[in-house]
């Protein structure tokens, strides 16, 4: 393929566009990638695309290697499936629906587990047809309320989804593990550096998965690893390790104190320690339990309920972490004030909580035995020594509090957290049934009676890692595209006219004809440091330039990864060329 960028729809830019946010938003547009047609809508330019399928080409050949079949669902589904499965529901807003002209209710199709189920159903009725695992390349669509950074958050995706069915959990497991394993290879192919992390199932639902987290620092997820094991875990799955229990008679009785103008937890500790509240000193926010209302509204439901949920004061809430807790339902702050007068605020405790009929969740680290420091449900008034098990019970316990680095491993005695942040490229699940069941999947077994299967499901943002890998790859000048997925192998730049551009033409059918993939600069309108400059943003791994040295016979070679620049003969380039452009497909294989 020889792309001659006189013809080519492709236009650079010198300036970063204003609504551009992240590295890969700025350069995609800036080199000529993609064009914004619409809030969280973008067109794919002719170089973009080349990339975008390179990706694809790497992803399917890699689930081809381990026996998956590829099968293409619809983009636009009714919305029966959806209401059976639930999930019509518990997508919320996060959906677009519409209604045909006879009135039957649509979606666009977010993801394809119903569809999947439903394929199963209508062609296999025999365990001799298992295992089976089926997976396409499709276009997704999501109602972002705020799409925002290029591709990593926008409405309509690229994405390749695949879904296991087995006969049993031993199955489902061996499955899950080929499609971890062919994860690592295509992510290691396109030369991001990423992490496998604990995560939560959301609305797919299932008993595990993990998150593969391409590392930048803006990415939208937040993760985090342990400084001495292997423990890895997307933040809204981590789990916090709690305290030993203790007795509750053991405590001193609780006793309430007059604590006018506290209504925070820094003006409460300064108080208690200056009054010497209960008899002690020393107190520090974490002595405190915070007790934060929250607004949680089921799906299908008409309003929302109030939620507390109770944490060591030198804690914050964090909304992402209770709303993956209590997924499917939709969590907001609490605002309702005026409708609920008995909740006092700024002096909530969780003392009157059940006789409220409010629903009162508490941190791990709230357990048995402990006192605090907390609210007295009066206006200027807090109570210490109020003990979980003796004068309150909570209805459970909530990973609600923002995790920190430093603190202690879940896995391991040694280690303390990290934090990172990075971009979700993939995501697998262990389903089971949920969906099996929801459509009575059922097969004829060995024995003769029903067996019904069980799914794993196996997702990869293919859009998305375009724009990991740009934020991964690049420098102040541009892009630098890894070798697998970039647009073309060698990037012709012409510095000159009349014999710099027939020999550039000339070179560039030769490795045309030697199959490569070859970008040649032939504008005549545009001078050599432009050239040079669009050649470096562009970002193809190696750039050739036709210029001054080529009545010598030679021409210059420039990596773009490390900027080395080499005086080479003509004479004999198209083999060299071949040669390192093969070595390289090679080693990505």
């Amino acid at each position: 393929m020889l792309l001659r960028m006189s013809t080519l729809l492709l236009r650079t830019l010198r300036e970063d566009p204003a609504d551009a946010e992240v590295p890969s938003h700025r350069l995609l547009l800036r080199a000529g990638y993609i064009r914004r047609a619409a809030p969280g809508g973008y067109t794919w330019l002719p170089l973009g695309k080349l990339v975008l399928d390179r990706i694809t080409e790497v992803v399917r050949g890699e689930l081809f290697a381990i026996g998956d079949q590829e099968v293409h669902f619809p983009a636009l589904l009714p919305a029966d499936p959806y209401r059976t499965s639930g999930r019509w529901t518990e997508y919320g807003d996060d959906i677009f629906t519409l209604a045909d002209r006879r009135g039957a209710e649509h979606l666009l199709a977010p993801t394809h587990e119903e569809m999947a189920a439903l394929l199963v159903k209508d062609l296999f009725t025999s365990y001799r047809d298992f295992p089976v695992t089926l997976f396409q390349v499709q276009t997704k669509f999501r109602d972002e309320a705020r799409p925002r950074a290029g591709l990593l958050r926008g409405r309509e995706f690229l994405m390749k989804d695949a879904y296991s069915f087995d006969l049993d959990e031993a199955g489902l497991r061996d499955a899950y593990a080929r499609h971890r394993a062919a994860y690592r290879r295509i992510f290691d192919r396109l030369g991001l550096d990423y992490t496998v992390v604990q995560a939560m199932s959301g609305a797919m639902g299932g008993s595990a998965s993990e998150e593969f987290l391409a590392a930048t620092p803006v990415g939208e997820d937040t993760f985090v690893g342990c400084t001495a094991c292997d423990y890895a875990a997307n933040t809204e799955a981590v789990i916090t390790r709690a305290p030993v229990a203790g007795d509750p008679a053991a405590q001193p009785t609780a006793e309430v104190h007059d604590t006018p103008e506290t209504p925070t937890i820094a003006s409460l500790v300064e108080l208690a320690n200056v009054r010497r509240l209960g008899g002690r000193d020393g107190w520090t926010a974490a002595d405190t339990l915070k007790n934060v209302v929250l607004s949680v509204r089921q799906p299908g439901a008409d309003r929302a309920e109030p939620l507390v949920v109770g944490l060591p004061g030198d804690r914050e809430v964090d909304l992402k972490r209770v709303g993956a807790a209590l997924h499917p339902a939709q969590v907001a702050v609490f605002e309702e004030w005026a409708d609920h007068p008995e909740l006092v605020r700024g002096y909530i405790g969780p003392q009157l909580l059940d006789k409220l009929g409010i629903r009162y969740l508490v941190d791990p680290r709230v357990v048995a035995g402990s006192a605090w420091l907390t609210g007295a449900n009066e206006p200027g008034r807090h109570a210490t020594d109020v003990v979980c098990g003796r004068d309150f019970t909570p209805d459970g316990t909530i990973e609600a509090a923002d995790v920190r680095a430093g603190d202690p491993c879940p896995d391991c005695d040694a280690g303390e957290l990290t934090i990172r942040r990075g971009i979700e490229i993939g995501h697998i699940f262990q389903l089971g049934r949920r969906f099996t069941d929801a459509f009575a999947v059922d097969v004829l077994g060995p024995a003769g009676k029903p067996v019904r299967p069980t799914m794993g499901c196996y997702g990869i943002g293919v859009s998305r890692a375009v724009a990991a890998v740009a934020e991964q790859h690049h420098d102040d000048r541009g892009l630098i595209w890894p070798a697998a997925i970039a647009p073309c192998d060698v990037h012709l730049v012409v510095a000159g006219k009349g014999p710099q551009l027939d020999a550039a033409l000339e070179l560039g059918g030769r490795l045309d004809a030697a199959g490569l993939r070859v970008l040649l600069d032939d504008r005549t309108h545009v001078s050599a440091g432009v050239k040079f400059t669009d050649a470096e943003l562009i970002g193809i791994p190696r750039a050739v330039v036709v210029g001054r040295r080529l009545a010598d016979g030679y021409v210059e070679l420039r990596e773009r990864a490390n900027d080395a620049r080499t005086e080479l003969p003509l004479d004999g380039l198209v083999d060299r060329l071949v040669h390192e452009v093969r070595q390289d497909r090679g080693n990505l294989v």
